[in-house]
């Protein structure tokens, strides 16, 4: 049974805004809007001062938010952009007051999927299969995916828009002037139900990159280095690009922890950002700013979509919304001094 509480969270006002306007207190002065919204929501909760009074307490849990995380704390904190979704989502929740709780990683061998019932909505951060999807909805239908993009069209879902900004990339690379231009990226993965990491063969962006080199007519200077998401593997795949016979004048690398790596790398074996070769990544993380050259990188709103999962969740608690969505954030290319024309 919901409370005056839980249904001050839902409309963003303090209980006794709503117990003033359920019990039609005639000195109480508040915007229209407001007061038909808290009037609605609590009719959808099916509020009843009378059961309230005479009921067992509310446990609140439907006011809760359960996380379902692809990542645990360590790996989180190591990858600047699951980090921020997973603040932006805390942030955005205690805005509305409302509470968060994970209620499994994925990679837990004892995922307690009944508790799913329990929640208000669930979100799922991370790609998974379609199984593991399904089996969210059997449990908890109020679910919304971020960073994902699931082939469904009755599923809610946050997405990014990596595919165009890699195509902005490389357009502005071509404008300058640039045609060999390497990419150097990670795998992208999907986890199923078990927990078991299914790895592709590339990333959205890697996928955009072959399309617009083949699309340009540049396929002869297609070469992409695929590995995992980390800045040791992005020094090792720089040192495998210094070692082609045909040197690129331009990188495009998946991730700034993997762009350090082709930092140092590069400054190793004496080759100049960008008078030798330009480097544009992805991720903008404030530490890259302060490197010598800076480096030009796309800023992904990343902490947005977290705030967008739990407005998502919070119309869907309140049954504002009846249909599923799908949200694009736009990230930002910024241009700093690791650009240059080609000489």
């Amino acid at each position: 049974m919901a409370s005056i509480r839980d249904i001050a969270k839902m409309a963003g006002v303090s209980p006794a805004s709503v117990s003033r306007i359920l019990n039609n207190d005639p000195s109480f002065s508040i915007n229209k809007n407001t007061r038909a919204r808290v009037i609605e929501i609590a009719n959808r909760v099916q509020y009843s001062k009378k059961n309230v009074e005479r009921g067992p307490k509310s446990s609140g849990k439907k006011m809760t938010i359960g996380l379902i995380l692809r990542h645990d704390v360590k790996s989180e904190l190591s990858d600047p952009y699951f980090h921020e979704i997973h603040e932006g989502i805390e942030e955005e929740a205690a805005k509305w007051r409302l509470h968060v709780e994970v209620a499994f990683t994925m990679h837990e061998s004892n995922k307690d999927w009944e508790s799913l019932h329990d929640y208000g909505a669930v979100i799922m951060v991370g790609e998974m299969t379609p199984a593991a999807i399904s089996k969210v909805k059997k449990y908890n239908e109020n679910l919304i995916l971020i960073d994902a993009s699931p082939n469904d069209p009755n599923i809610s879902y946050i997405c990014n828009d990596f595919v165009d900004k890699t195509y902005e990339i490389l357009n502005y690379l071509y404008s300058l002037g640039h045609r060999n231009i390497a990419y150097i990226g990670g795998r992208a993965s999907i986890v199923d139900e078990a927990g078991s990491t299914i790895y592709k063969s590339g990333d959205a962006r890697a996928d955009a990159y072959h399309n617009w080199m083949k699309l340009k007519g540049l396929s002869d200077f297609d070469q992409a280095f695929i590995t995992n998401w980390s800045t040791k593997e992005g020094f090792q795949s720089a040192n495998n690009v210094l070692k082609l016979k045909n040197r690129p004048s331009a990188v495009v690398v998946g991730s700034d922890p993997m762009a350090l790596g082709v930092y140092k790398s590069f400054s190793n074996h004496q080759v100049k950002i960008p008078q030798d070769i330009s480097v544009i990544s992805f991720d903008d993380v404030e530490m890259t700013q302060y490197l010598t050259p800076t480096l030009s990188s796309v800023y992904i709103n990343a902490d947005e979509m977290g705030k967008l999962g739990v407005r998502l969740a919070k119309s869907m608690i309140s049954e504002e919304i009846g249909a599923s969505i799908t949200v694009t954030v736009h990230s930002q290319l910024k241009i700093r001094e690791s650009v240059a024309k080609k000489k």
